[in-house]
């Protein structure tokens, strides 16, 4: 079953073909980060304006890169929530569409649990484990009991961990995305140089709920006072020891779950999943197997909407034509009966 994904969700504009839930046959990603780099951060008006202008010719080279026609394709799935509601109209009003015009299955596909399916594009993992979903615009631990019943544990309570890393990025002016540009500069930097704080909420509290708006306040506006004497206040240094903490808050949060849960296999997806400290943390806990997506599966993609889609339409999980966006998740949590 060819299965042709589209991922409109943000700022990147992406189309692929995967057939039976796991070979990529294509995967075409346009990037908008060249558009958004003068602000520093995704503009929405932008990002939904080149996404009308990019989507017929991002699925063509879809189509082509798998050497298929759109007469070749049994179904399409569509990205639906969360993410900015400009950009999300675009691929699912494209998808309807299409889907329409073919008469073929049509489902619209959470980015969310697509980003913990893009690992079983490369590996054979088996149910259950804990997700960690880490991006721009979410943080979360989930326990996967299966593919259609995923349980969030804990997620942030103010900006998401992708986000802190985008905003101190900004302040310092280390470049777009922060993200990517942390990472690189923290590799030459002295991780304790700064004894940043990490956040603690409430006594009764969900423990495995995080903030990341303390840390970011405290390295932003507060620099001095969590200087270890001696150290300088290089931006290696900075980058260095806000992305230990950042990243140490969730391991903290994971391994505490990995017990109280009995689960011995962790799964990270989401763009922040392509950061080095964070994959060497997971990687490092005793006992516990830690899958990967490639560093193309991190950002949003085709590929991964397509791969879930897949098992959506096979069980006939199919969406209604009426189907709209959603800017947000309210209640996430995902069963099917």
């Amino acid at each position: 079953m060819l299965i042709l994904g589209i991922e409109t969700s943000c700022d990147e504009c992406s189309a692929a073909v995967v057939e039976d839930g796991i070979k990529i046959l294509s995967n075409n990603i346009a990037t908008q980060i060249e558009e958004h780099t003068p602000w520093n951060g995704v503009v929405p008006e932008i990002a939904s304006r080149l996404h009308t202008e990019w989507i017929d010719g991002v699925v063509q080279k879809a189509l082509n890169d798998a050497h298929v026609d759109l007469s070749d394709i049994d179904g399409v799935a569509v990205t639906a929530l969360p993410g900015l509601m400009g950009s999300l109209l675009v691929g699912l009003s494209y998808a309807k569409a299409l889907a329409w015009s073919l008469d073929i299955p049509f489902v619209t596909v959470n980015h969310m649990e697509a980003h913990l399916y893009a690992p079983h594009l490369e590996y054979k993992i088996e149910y259950p484990y804990l997700g960690l979903i880490v991006s721009g615009g979410h943080t979360l631990i989930c326990h996967v009991h299966d593919q259609y019943n995923m349980e969030v544990m804990g997620t942030t309570v103010d900006d998401a961990c992708g986000e802190a890393f985008d905003k101190v990025a900004k302040f310092y002016k280390l470049g777009y995305p922060g993200g990517v540009a942390i990472d690189k500069l923290a590799r030459k930097g002295d991780p304790k140089a700064f004894h940043f704080p990490k956040a603690r909420l409430n006594k009764g509290d969900n423990p495995y709920n995080m903030s990341y708006s303390g840390l970011k306040t405290a390295v932003i506006n507060q620099l001095n006072q969590f200087k270890k004497d001696g150290a300088e206040a290089t931006h290696e240094n900075i980058a260095a020891s806000f992305q230990r903490i950042a990243i140490d808050m969730l391991i903290d949060r994971v391994k505490i779950a990995l017990d109280e849960r009995q689960l011995d296999q962790v799964v990270a997806g989401g763009g922040v999943s392509a950061n080095s400290y964070l994959r060497k943390r997971l990687t490092s806990i005793k006992g516990c197997k830690a899958y990967f997506p490639s560093m193309e599966l991190c950002t949003d993609n085709g590929a991964m909407i397509a791969g879930l889609g897949y098992h959506h339409i096979k069980n006939d999980h199919l969406s209604d034509l009426r189907s709209n966006a959603q800017a947000r998740v309210m209640a996430f949590k995902h069963k099917y009966p």
